[in-house]
């Protein structure tokens, strides 16, 4: 009896013991699949093979050996190519209102009974290339302010069946006769200022054609949208438009609807198809239309000729030859100092990523 006492009781225990084991694996199955555990992967885990370099000093002293040595002779190259620009830049808003409205300025340029057409003389200082571009650049003036930029109607611009679509154009949205087209501020105030140039007498053709980028006049500006109602109200802002003409050939207005990210800015106004020479005298019919002097802007006149690097702009150049000629000093520094003052470099087989799994070195 007591062995077969015993005997139960160690059957019983066993099948007791049994019975918590399964219990066990069904909870660490569960657990496991309510886990939220990413699936183990050598990339997740950044254990994939990776380039590593141990910055030695000869490295570094290569690295910017090598950008100096590339940098400096791309800034002498642009920088050449800049000085070969030949630039003629007129400041004529202050020269070109009369001696008795010097005081008033404002009062001359909204008078409709004062003259403002101006004569001015300009000296070419080298020979100018064909073709010659023409700039307006105008100074302190913003065209980058949010309400600004957002007075237009790019639908409207773009489709005769959008003719309406002016919520976004107030207060230059509509008139009495219906909606204003093209509408908003940015339209609006579109520059005015006309120039005649000529040379010894003889007049100099501009030429106006392809002064804007073929993307917008295909694309932002309808053929089938012509003027309507525009500059119509009672306070004209700047020049009018053809009615007869479609916006898509309004190249003036394209290049002015294009609008510039900084305060100061220069716009295409045209192009001189004829060379230049040394020391000629132009003289320029301005027509000082265009009113600046409310908010204190400047005018200016801009002659330009083009490189392959396009106008005249010396920062890139020295940008260039500031950058090589840095990275020319730091490698010459860190030669001296590696010569001078040698560190000894610790051995790269105790780094991390070249030890094996057990901690020591491969």
């Amino acid at each position: 009896m007591e062995m077969d006492t015993n005997g139960a009781g160690t059957s019983s225990a066993a099948a007791g013991g049994g019975g918590v084991s399964t219990s066990t694996s069904d909870s660490s199955s569960a657990a496991k699949r309510n886990s939220k555990k990413p699936k183990y992967s050598r990339f997740t885990q950044q254990e994939l093979p990776a380039c590593k370099p141990i910055l030695t000093p000869g490295l570094v002293i290569t690295t910017f050996t090598i950008i100096g040595i590339i940098f400096i002779p791309i800034g002498l190259v642009s920088l050449s190519a800049s000085e070969h620009v030949v630039e003629i830049v007129d400041r004529y808003d202050e020269g070109c209102v009369p001696p008795n409205y010097s005081k008033n300025k404002l009062a001359y340029i909204q008078s409709s009974l004062t003259n403002k057409s101006c004569t001015r003389t300009l000296n070419v200082p080298k020979l100018m290339k064909s073709p010659v571009f023409i700039y307006y650049q105008l100074d302190n003036f913003y065209q980058n302010h949010r309400r600004y930029v957002k007075s237009r109607s790019d639908k409207q611009l773009r489709s005769k069946a959008y003719e309406r679509d002016t919520k976004s154009c107030d207060p230059e949205g509509f008139v009495l006769d219906g909606p204003i087209v093209p509408c908003g501020l940015i339209a609006w105030s579109l520059f005015n200022d006309t120039y005649g140039f000529s040379v010894k007498s003889k007049m100099l053709e501009v030429n106006k054609k392809n002064i804007a980028w073929d993307s917008d006049k295909e694309h932002k500006f309808g053929s089938d949208v012509y003027p309507k109602n525009f500059q119509s109200g009672g306070l004209i802002g700047g020049a009018k438009l053809n009615s007869s003409i479609p916006l898509s050939e309004q190249e003036d207005l394209i290049v002015w609807m294009r609008t510039a990210a900084l305060p100061t800015f220069r716009k295409l106004y045209g192009r001189i198809e004829e060379d230049l020479q040394a020391n000629e005298q132009i003289t320029v019919v301005i027509q000082n239309n265009y009113n600046t002097y409310s908010f204190g802007g400047k005018k200016k006149l801009v002659l330009s000729t083009t490189s392959w690097i396009g106008g005249k702009n010396d920062f890139l150049g020295i940008a260039y030859i500031t950058v090589g000629g840095l990275c020319l000093f730091l490698a010459v520094s860190f030669i001296l100092l590696y010569v001078i003052k040698p560190r000894p470099l610790g051995d790269p087989s105790y780094l991390s990523w070249n030890r094996s799994p057990s901690g020591h070195p491969n």
